[in-house]
């Protein structure tokens, strides 16, 4: 994955600098949950958040392969 260097405000940097500590991530890492978020929200205007948030969790343990069957019935 290339990476770019680009300059960010301090405040944001802080901000996700704590939120990463809380988070077990790093500060770019935080950065780039936040703009995967908003990328996602800004193309599905009518989705709630945590619709969006579970979604990406049930992605994950798909990912992960954690997901158990579901028996309709």
């Amino acid at each position: 994955m290339a990476t770019t260097s680009i300059r960010l405000d301090q405040e944001l940097v802080d901000k996700a600098t704590i939120m990463a500590r809380a988070l077990n991530r790093t500060p770019p890492k935080q950065i780039e949950h936040w703009a995967k978020i908003g990328e996602i929200m800004e193309d599905n205007p009518d989705l709630p958040y945590e619709f969006v948030r579970q979604a990406l969790i049930a992605v994950a343990e798909r990912e992960a392969g954690k997901l158990e069957s579901y028996d309709f019935g």
